[in-house]
């Protein structure tokens, strides 16, 4: 190994980086998969402005890609005991780092906006069924199919749709349907078991469950990826930086 370098100190370097290679690799990943939105809620953030957890998602893919290549570097480098490498190494990742600490930050204080039953509540009282703009054709979309999949029923309940004033209220009577039929249990072949029973409340007919559980795991699980672990990173890349800036001055 040339240079002055402690051998042990560049042992543990490289330990280091062959930790950031792998975990560079399980961002790049973890955040490819929370950006393709498989739950499927982003319309829901989109119409608040808050889509920046998935703007921190896209960050982060970057930061896991360049977490993944500079720690190939930062090997090489503690192999060849090169100053310049060194100092190369440290400046990229203090640039890369900076990008990492914006990403988790960002995903996760939208998160906090968003995990509120009140924002989304609003937000469903007002556009959905509301055909007039597209933001109202794609959550009624979107809430169309939460609710039949999941088997769930407004934000907290079928009350939400009889306790509050609504697009949806304006277009319907209470006594035609005090909440949308998709509220209705149904079947294997997703058809209304008791319309009837559902209209009145029967709890045997209606999904008496509200969608915001499903809503807030799916935002979690966006920021979790994103931002903890993410932070996770973080934290290791410090140690391993702390440790290369006193590596460079023994060379």
């Amino acid at each position: 190994m040339a240079g002055k370098g402690s051998s042990g100190v560049a042992g543990l370097i490289i330990f280091g980086n062959v930790v950031i290679v792998m975990a560079g690799l399980a961002l790049f990943a973890e955040t490819i998969w929370a950006t393709t939105d498989p739950y499927k809620v982003y319309p829901i953030l989109g119409v608040t402005g808050k889509d920046d957890v998935f703007a921190g998602g896209w960050i982060a893919i970057f930061c896991g890609f360049s977490f993944f290549l500079l720690g190939i570097y930062g090997i090489l480098a503690a192999v060849r005991g090169s100053r310049t490498m060194v100092m190369l190494y440290l400046i990229l990742m203090l640039i890369v780092y900076i990008f990492e600490c914006a990403s988790c930050i960002t995903s996760f204080t939208h998160r906090d906006y968003m995990i509120n039953s009140n924002v989304i509540l609003k937000q469903m009282l007002t556009y959905y069924t509301d055909t007039s703009t597209a933001q109202g054709k794609q959550l009624t979309q979107v809430w169309n199919r939460i609710m039949l999949e999941k088997n769930c029923c407004g934000v907290e309940g079928p009350k939400n749709w009889i306790d509050y004033t609504s697009t949806f209220r304006a277009q319907y009577s209470e006594e035609k349907a005090p909440w949308p039929y998709l509220c209705c249990k149904r079947d294997a072949n997703f058809l209304i078991t008791n319309e009837e029973g559902c209209r009145v409340g029967h709890t045997d007919y209606i999904n008496t469950q509200g969608c915001f559980d499903h809503i807030s795991h799916a935002i979690n699980s966006y920021t979790w990826g994103i931002s903890w672990f993410g932070f996770a990173i973080l934290m290791w890349t410090l140690l391993v930086m702390l440790l290369t800036m006193y590596y460079y001055t023994t060379l």
